[in-house]
C-alpha cells in the first residue's frame, strides 16, 4: 500500500473513470420489460407463499395428532 496522498488521488480518479466507463455500457430494460418482470416475481412469490402456507398448515395438523 502506497502512503502517498497523490497516489491515492490518482488511483481514485482512475477508479471513477473506469466506473463511469462501465456505467455507460449498461443497457436498461424498457418499461414493458421491467413491468412484466415485476409481475412475474409477484406471481411466483404468491405461489410459493401459498405452497409453503399449505405445507405449514398440513404439518400443524399432523402435529395435533402426534402431540395432543
Amino acid at each position: 500500500m502506497d502512503w502517498n496522498p497523490a497516489h491515492w488521488y490518482r488511483d481514485g480518479e482512475q477508479y471513477l473513470t473506469e466506473v463511469r466507463s462501465e456505467f455507460r455500457k449498461i443497457v436498461w430494460p424498457s418499461q414493458r420489460e421491467y413491468t412484466s418482470g415485476t409481475i412475474g416475481v409477484v406471481i411466483i412469490v404468491a405461489f410459493l407463499t401459498l405452497i409453503l402456507g399449505l405445507i405449514d398448515v398440513g404439518l400443524a395438523w399432523v402435529m395435533e395428532f402426534i402431540v395432543p
